[in-house]
């Protein structure tokens, strides 16, 4: 596989060329990298090719890799951010270490993450989960769930600190892009419709749109994503 720093570049010409196939603003989409089971020191490498949002799937390896990173980078402005599974009783430990936590995919882990982060008090942004192919393999809202929450995640939120940024998906898992691209455009779609029934009920939905992995982000971008999500496509196959 090439040096980081090439393949870093590389995925963001095919990022811009999605772009201008579908007729979007250049740079209209972020690369998260995706460093679950990755070095510090070649999340230093990433760094030092221009690379500042990482995320990772579990807590403990956030906070260690955040402080070991920090240590080798320690004048970089990194964010990082939760894309795993987030138990309830470890938000706490998660809110401290995340910039974002993107995985927020049921009522009552967004319950405790305002209790928890009124109480402190700490201002923290999150995604919410949506599980748009009702694939009973992948966690998120239901979409109709999600839909029928929204006068009570707008009671819930008014006067915390916590802000949502927007949706996140993990798209069909399928080696049939028409079948992909169906599923994308799906959430895509949802995410526009929701976010006008959000304002009707006092609620702001941010613009994120995090949709896409190392095997079908060019699909995702075309179909709207703000942030695809790559680990693989950058730093190679993890053991």
């Amino acid at each position: 596989m090439l040096p980081i720093g090439a393949q870093l570049a590389n995925l963001h010409a095919q990022m811009r060329a999605a772009e201008l196939r579908s007729g979007r603003l250049p740079e209209s989409c972020s690369l998260l990298a995706v460093s679950k089971g990755v070095s510090a020191e070649r999340v230093a490498e990433a760094i030092d090719a221009g690379q500042r949002d990482f995320g990772e799937n579990r807590v403990q390896e956030l906070e260690a890799k955040r402080a070991a990173v920090a240590l080798l980078r320690p004048t970089a402005k990194i964010r990082w951010e939760l894309i795993g599974p987030l138990q309830s009783n470890k938000i706490r430990r998660a809110i401290a270490a995340a910039d974002r936590i993107d995985t927020v995919d049921r009522m009552e882990l967004l319950a405790k993450i305002v209790e928890v982060s009124t109480a402190a008090p700490i201002q923290i942004s999150v995604a919410l989960q949506v599980n748009t192919d009702a694939d009973p393999a992948k966690a998120g809202f239901a979409p109709e769930a999600l839909r029928a929450a929204l006068p009570e995640i707008s009671r819930l939120l008014r006067g915390s600190s916590v802000t949502i940024d927007g949706l996140m998906t993990i798209g069909r898992l399928t080696d049939d892009p028409a079948e992909s691209r169906r599923s994308l455009a799906t959430f895509a779609r949802f995410a526009t419709s929701l976010r006008a029934e959000a304002a009707d009920a006092s609620l702001v939905i941010g613009p994120l749109l995090s949709a896409g992995m190392s095997g079908d982000f060019e699909v995702a971008i075309e179909e709207g994503a703000t942030q695809v999500r790559l680990g693989s496509a950058l730093f190679g196959a993890r053991g």
